[in-house]
């Protein structure tokens, strides 16, 4: 499996994301943990009274499992990728990739797991407001014009030049749900930064995706080490707001303890929301690799349709 690291010196975004993906299914071909063997874009497990026709003989011989091949109308699904570019997720402290130049990756991987499977896929950005939406589509011609759209998000923040921009995830999240009148997965890649005091509406947003009868999956994107454990020098240090510029002087060993709770807290509280609402929720280390967040979207995909 390649790392983030690996991934990175990898150009251009297409050959990432078909490496990434690639690299995953022959895992799971190797791995007997998994469960899924070649449950992919053509193939589902045979059930009793499936016509043998249909049987992939090819794939029972190597597997020793029976699976029906399946045609384009019955796997094809409507997914959208929503990805968070706001200021907040330029941060990296240990790893070697931001949050956004990660979470473009993971996207990237992603749309090429729904073109693989012969979903039609889109994609959205935002920050403070819809800042793009490209509805889904299923040609390859229409994948390499979202791939373009990603480009950007894998360089530096000084590489794009691009002043930080806050977040306010609730009104694109609103916004993007009047905007696909049909049913969607939509699969939101975000760090869930934004003010405390709008989380509320943010979770309400996400509930509004549900009430549009659409299927959502949240990867909550956080480097573990530094955002959640705080495992950062026991020095005074002096932290800037991403968004806003604001600094605060810190003595991380004062306050780690008290800082992990609340962040427990936080996450909880999404967490907590998005499982009344029928969202999964998927934390995801930025300094992980990217197999979990793929496994936990083919078991949403499978469960769902």
């Amino acid at each position: 499996m390649l790392t983030p690291e690996l991934q990175s010196r990898l150009s251009p975004l297409e050959l990432k994301a078909r490496q990434v993906v690639e690299g995953f299914i022959a895992g799971m071909h190797k791995s007997p943990f998994y469960g899924f063997s070649v449950e992919f874009a053509d193939h589902r497990p045979y059930h009793p009274g499936d016509d043998l026709r249909h049987v992939d003989w090819k794939a029972v011989g190597k597997s020793g499992r029976y699976y029906v091949k399946r045609f384009e109308e019955e796997t094809n699904l409507r997914c959208h990728v929503v990805l968070d570019v706001s200021g907040s997720m330029d941060f990296r402290h240990f790893g070697a990739l931001t949050k956004l130049q990660y979470g473009a990756y993971l996207s990237a991987s992603l749309l090429y797991l729904m073109h693989r499977q012969r979903d039609a896929c889109g994609l959205a950005t935002f920050d403070e407001t819809l800042r793009s939406f490209t509805p889904a589509r299923s040609r390859y011609a229409h994948l390499k014009l979202l791939f373009d759209q990603l480009e950007p998000y894998t360089h530096s923040p000084e590489g794009r030049g691009a002043a930080p921009a806050a977040t306010d995830a609730a009104e694109a999240l609103h916004r993007l749900a009047e905007r696909m009148p049909r049913r969607s997965l939509v699969v939101l890649v975000t760090d869930l930064f934004d003010d405390p005091a709008r989380l509320e509406t943010t979770l309400q947003a996400l509930k509004h995706l549900r009430y549009r009868n659409h299927e959502g999956i949240v990867f909550h994107l956080m480097e573990k080490r530094s955002e959640a454990d705080l495992e950062l020098p026991d020095g005074r240090l002096m932290l800037q707001d991403l968004e806003s510029g604001k600094r605060l002087d810190v003595a991380p060993a004062t306050i780690r303890q008290a800082y992990r709770d609340a962040v427990e807290s936080y996450v909880d509280r999404i967490r907590r929301t998005c499982m009344d609402a029928k969202i999964d929720y998927v934390p995801t280390d930025t300094e992980g690799e990217y197999a979990t967040a793929l496994l936990a979207y083919l078991n949403k995909r499978r469960r769902q349709w």
